[in-house]
């Protein structure tokens, strides 16, 4: 989850273009493979949000987001709160 999207690599590995990988998986979950991964690291930022003690910064180091802006905008995108936000309704 840390590593970058690399379609060309997928592609590769299953020995297909990189649209027709695309297709099949917009086909089978909706999502493009960028998107699917925007939402497993959503999803994984918020357990640790609810789970860990670990900051803002080290959970997107966790998750593979880079720039906090992104991971902020994203987050609240997803669940409606900021990360910290979140962490304040879930804890209480």
């Amino acid at each position: 989850m840390r590593r970058p999207l690399v379609l060309k690599e997928i592609a590769r590995a299953v020995n297909l273009s990189e649209p027709h990988l695309r297709s099949l998986f917009r086909a089978e979950t909706g999502m493009t493979p960028a998107q699917y991964l925007k939402s497993l690291r959503m999803q994984k930022a918020k357990e640790l949000l609810e789970e860990t003690f670990l900051n803002v910064k080290q959970i997107m180091f966790q998750v593979g987001v880079n720039e906090k802006s992104h991971f902020a905008r994203a987050f609240r995108q997803t669940y409606g709160l900021s990360p910290a936000e979140y962490r304040k309704c879930v804890r209480g």
